[in-house]
């Protein structure tokens, strides 16, 4: 039998191949690999699974003549260690690819002139639509966005102003979980540990710290305010133990409450029996490495970025998008609290 006899060469084979394996008309396959028309999940699936295994290649060039489009998408960072760029990127391409849209990814390590040239260089890629995300949710990019002619869609970062589409955690919601679920299981002095108050996030979640202790009528414990890093967090309960020690701490984020674990451990107090204690973050690599491994707010920044992928499809279409939303957090409970 020959390669012919048994199907396409594998990197050969054409949409006609795709659509007889898949079980649809060419239209179909067409729909599937463009995001466009009312497919079923099932069919596009289909068509998709036939795509891998026959291994074909889309003209892209005779796409883009057709639709006008490049079938890709930039996505613009100042996050340089990629800690909350990366999880993003991996829920919008997943999503993304679903459609045939590919991502162009640049870091602009908070230099203007280099996000206004990385801008230049994407918009002369004739993307499709723009991400812009960052190392913190209140960040604001510093070049103007507006009239840029695509789609723009602010992830873990701050749009322009009321009309930009803005997606960020629910962070004032995240601490509130944290701090129901330590005064569900009996704390009563529940102290707060935290970033430099400059941050909206840290404003937001004392807030939420604050709004669940009013719902189970406890009083506030005290609220220390410093850098996010494991040695603040050491400081930070080495005070509270001196002054007066709380029998449970809400952290702003992991690495502060990793801290606070190492001096509670260093004082022979143990934990969580005498002080429980939560993170914010679900860092893994920190929050599984604490001894106790740590109870740890998490921002769901994959799902964030997925969100954003099935937004940024349905610009692309045309679809408007502005405003602000905020998804969601989870806790996911360890060994600390």
């Amino acid at each position: 039998m020959t390669e012919t006899d048994k199907g396409p060469l594998r990197g050969t084979a054409t949409i006609h191949d795709v659509a007889r394996a898949a079980g649809v008309s060419i239209g179909t396959v067409s729909k599937s690999l463009n995001g466009t028309g009312s497919l079923s999940e099932e069919t596009r699936k289909r068509v998709l699974e036939a795509v891998r295994t026959l291994n074909f290649r889309p003209n892209l060039l005779a796409r883009s003549l057709h639709t006008g489009l490049s079938g890709s998408v930039g996505l613009i960072s100042n996050d340089s260690f990629g800690r909350f760029t990366m999880p993003i990127m991996e829920g919008l391409e997943g999503v993304l690819s679903q459609s045939g849209i590919g991502v162009f990814m640049v870091n602009a390590t908070d230099d203007a002139e280099r996000e206004r040239a990385h801008l230049d260089q994407l918009l002369a890629k004739q993307i499709d639509g723009l991400i812009v995300t960052a190392r913190r949710a209140d960040r604001r990019p510093s070049v103007n966005l507006r009239g840029i002619g695509i789609p723009v869609i602010h992830v873990f970062s701050q749009g322009e102003d009321a009309e930009a589409l803005t997606l960020l955690p629910d962070d004032s919601g995240g601490a509130r979980l944290a701090t129901e679920y330590l005064a569900q299981r009996g704390r009563r002095h529940i102290a707060h540990v935290t970033g430099p108050r400059d941050f909206e996030a840290v404003r937001l979640r004392e807030a939420g710290w604050r709004d669940a202790l009013a719902m189970a009528g406890l009083e506030p414990g005290p609220v220390l305010y410093g850098p996010w890093s494991e040695a603040w967090g050491r400081e930070a309960m080495s005070q509270l133990i001196t002054d007066e020690l709380p029998d449970a701490v809400v952290c702003g984020n992991d690495l502060i409450a990793r801290g606070c674990a190492d001096a509670l451990r260093e004082a022979g107090i143990p934990s969580p029996a005498r002080v429980a204690l939560t993170g914010f973050d679900n860092w893994t690599v920190v929050a599984e490495a604490c001894r106790p491994a740590l109870t740890s707010v998490d921002m769901n920044l994959v799902q964030l970025g997925a969100e954003a992928g099935h937004r940024m499809t349905e610009m692309i279409k045309g679809a408007a998008g502005s405003g602000t939303l905020r998804l969601p957090c989870t806790l996911v409970g360890r060994e600390s609290s």
